[in-house]
């Protein structure tokens, strides 16, 4: 069967600015379709949220199956799948039917398919018990079942508890979930799906996928198992790879701080096996807002397999972010061949981010002992007709003194920083221009031994 399943995830949606969070590569691979025939249950749902595009998208990808993989087991689309494989088909809603037997007609399997309607509950444990009851006692074909659903179980019992059963028989389950008709339960996915989750569960949010993830699994299931795996993953240029937790299966190094490699000498050849490779990335960048964790993912094997790998994105919080300054415009020099020595005249340039740093100092007459002082100072700046412009205001706690009797308290150091961009004065020779400012001091004590009067009194 080849490369089953592929996927990458990220464990968390959202971290903050130089926050971390965890990588899942998964592969799954199975032997070739052909030497090693499979019975392939399609277990699809028709409830009534299915009506109208996700129905029929569905049926088309379910239709692909089909023909992929008749013509892989006999190397033609003859309407008859060879080589021992079977397909059947389990449709559920309020509750499941078996749609067809385990056959090889094509024509009957996709009228079937094609007959579906959509209504009614969502009953996932009948789905999963018609489906074990296909399989025959003693068969030596691999036993595949593949599960689609686009939403949470409401009618039934608990379908983990079938699901975990047919695994136990040696059941291999994909999992295919549709999430944008009001959402499924992703962890039941993960609890039903064969081991580990990560390489046989596929969800997507828009319909119009489906055929497309049909098709992927068909295509893979007909391919021999891997060998000589060489996968690389290197991550955006604004995280770093920090840990690597050392897989089941194969082996993993850390190239640089970006990128990881997984080598695994053989997956799936002599039955169907999954793997995975968990890795700790830190963001460590300027980026923020919803960034891409990929810079690039390259698999390779010995059979040809195409694997693709989803690109998560991850949102970056890094408060509200500001760059003052742009970067200056290249100037483009060039240097002819055979010279030693360039000489280039570069043009002018002006001095960036200009301006003034105003410090006052402040004396605050007769203050009394044992008493806080509260002081505000607000700056204006004022233009050649008089208009004032706010440039700031400081507000502190100026300590009490211990000495005998009242005293003057010279606050010293109150900045206000003035960039050249609020310059007002109406010339333009940059920080050589006379600006002119105005400074209102506000203060008065902070402790008292006032108190009201109370009613009673």
């Amino acid at each position: 069967m080849g490369i089953t399943y592929s996927n990458k995830e990220v464990n968390t949606d959202s971290i903050s600015c130089g926050g971390s969070f965890q990588v899942t590569l998964s592969l799954a691979a199975s032997p070739d379709i052909v030497s090693n025939p499979a019975d392939i249950v399609l277990i699809l749902d028709r409830s009534g949220s299915m009506a109208g595009s996700p129905l029929a998208n569905m049926k088309n990808g379910a239709r692909k199956f089909i023909d992929i993989i008749d013509e892989a087991t006999d190397s033609s689309q003859d309407g008859q799948i060879g080589g021992g494989s079977r397909i059947a088909v389990v449709s559920f809603a309020d509750t499941a039917t078996q749609d067809t037997g385990l056959i090889t007609s094509v024509a009957d399997l996709k009228a079937a398919v094609t007959s579906l309607t959509a209504d009614g509950s969502t009953n996932h444990a009948d789905a999963f018990e018609k489906a074990l009851q296909l399989f025959p006692v003693g068969t030596t074909n691999q036993k595949v079942m593949v599960m689609f659903t686009d939403g949470v179980t409401t009618a039934g019992g608990d379908p983990n508890t079938v699901a975990t059963a047919a695994k136990a028989q040696g059941v291999i389950i994909y999992c295919i979930g549709l999430s944008g008709n009001g959402g499924i339960d992703e962890n039941a996915l993960d609890d039903w799906a064969s081991d580990p989750s990560s390489a046989y569960v596929a969800i997507t949010p828009n319909d119009a996928e489906l055929e497309n993830l049909f098709e992927d699994l068909a295509n893979n299931i007909t391919k021999t198992g891997a060998t000589n795996i060489v996968l690389r993953d290197t991550v955006a240029p604004c995280f770093r790879i920090t840990s690597l937790i050392n897989p089941a299966v194969g082996s993993a190094t850390m190239v640089d701080s970006n990128t990881v490699e997984w080598n695994i000498p053989a997956l799936g050849v002599s039955g169907s096996e999954g793997a995975a490779l968990q890795f700790n990335v830190q963001h460590v960048g300027e980026c923020t807002g919803t960034v891409p964790v990929n810079e690039s993912v390259s698999y390779s094997d010995d059979e040809g397999n195409i694997v693709t790998f989803p690109s998560p994105e991850i949102d970056v919080d890094c408060g509200i972010v500001v760059i003052p300054e742009s970067c200056p415009i290249p100037v483009d020099i060039s240097a002819e061949g055979c010279s030693d020595t360039i000489e280039f005249d570069a043009g002018n340039i002006i001095l960036e981010s200009t301006g003034r740093i105003l410090q006052l100092d402040v004396t605050v007459q007769n203050v009394c002992p044992g008493k806080r002082v509260a002081l505000a100072v607000i700056l204006n700046e004022t233009d050649p007709e008089g208009n004032e412009y706010r440039r700031g205001m400081k507000t502190m706690t100026v300590p009490a003194h211990t000495e005998a009797s009242c005293r003057d308290v010279i606050v010293r150091c109150i900045k206000f920083i003035l960039p050249d961009d609020l310059d007002v004065s109406g010339t333009d020779t940059g920080s050589c221009n006379t600006r002119s400012f105005n400074a209102r001091i506000f203060s008065h004590y902070i402790d008292s031994d006032f108190e009201c009067c109370s009613a009673a009194t």
